[in-house]
């Protein structure tokens, strides 16, 4: 694939493919947290609540005498069904159904409530939101740098962001390959983040770090944009980098295509291993 980066243009063209400017403007927390499927599944077991309770009386009424560990099966099986009727991912149902039990099993093993939050806050700090991103921790490796390293011409200046950069091994790797590139990482959890910042320090490397939301960004501003996601999220991105990527950009993902999308080339970064996929504007 030829390298069609667009010649870096004044400040006010840069804002979207027909060079005019676009404001992206950060979206309610509210609304996005609604939409979490996470959050539906937590919603999900609530709402099951009142029904398991009303189950519960009438069974006792009839003098079946519900066990707590019944209850919580009841539980699991009224959260499983209304998952499927709502219409949430496939996986989602194994999981409404076990939460109950495991919840009761976690509260019958007696352990301190301390451990409890160490390890909420050691997996808050990794994943972060998650729960909403749908987007877990997924660490590149050294072919993936390299691979999109050739994507890069020598002898341009280039910004390129590599978007949920995790510990920021790629941000560093393009940023050393290709001296005249400005490369930035943005990372949305706290502590992957606050991991690449202390890296570049040391190391002294000259790629930026910055903890954000990478659908707060203007793809506009960039001549590449790395992704390493998930299924999930790969639709928005598309719809994302269709509104706001200028003529001659590229828009790369590891392993994870774009359904709505025809990839202008797929590249083979180890024998057997997952695709690089690159769509050009």
């Amino acid at each position: 694939m030829p390298h069609a980066f667009p010649r870096r243009q004044d400040p006010q063209g840069q804002g979207s493919r027909d060079g005019r400017r676009l404001s992206v403007r950060p979206a309610p927390i509210a609304p996005r947290l609604l939409r979490a499927p996470a959050v539906k599944a937590l919603l999900i077991q609530l709402g099951a609540l009142p029904l398991t309770a009303t189950l519960a009386i009438a069974l006792d009424t009839l003098g079946a005498e519900p066990t707590i560990f019944s209850a919580a099966l009841i539980q699991g099986l009224l959260a499983m069904l209304i998952t499927w009727k709502l219409g949430l991912a496939r996986w989602w149902r194994p999981i409404q159904l076990l939460f109950p039990v495991a919840v009761l099993a976690a509260s019958a093993l007696r352990l301190p409530p301390t451990l409890y939050l160490v390890v909420f806050l050691g997996f808050l700090a990794v994943y972060w939101s998650t729960f909403r991103t749908q987007v877990p921790y997924y660490p590149s490796n050294e072919s993936v740098w390299r691979a999109v390293e050739e994507l890069l011409p020598r002898d341009r200046e280039l910004k390129v962001i590599d978007i949920g950069s995790g510990l920021g091994g790629m941000a560093m790797h393009l940023a050393a390959a290709r001296p005249r590139a400005e490369v930035t990482g943005i990372e949305l959890a706290p502590l992957p983040w606050l991991v690449s910042r202390l890296r570049a320090a040391i190391s002294g490397s000259r790629a930026h770090f910055m903890r954000g939301d990478y659908e707060d960004l203007d793809f506009g501003a960039y001549d590449l944009v790395f992704a390493y996601l998930s299924p999930a999220a790969m639709p928005g991105l598309w719809d994302k980098a269709r509104r706001e990527m200028r003529a001659g950009s590229l828009l790369v993902s590891y392993e994870f295509e774009i359904p709505a999308g025809q990839s202008v080339k797929t590249i083979h970064t180890t024998e057997g291993g997952p695709l690089l996929f690159c769509w050009q504007f």
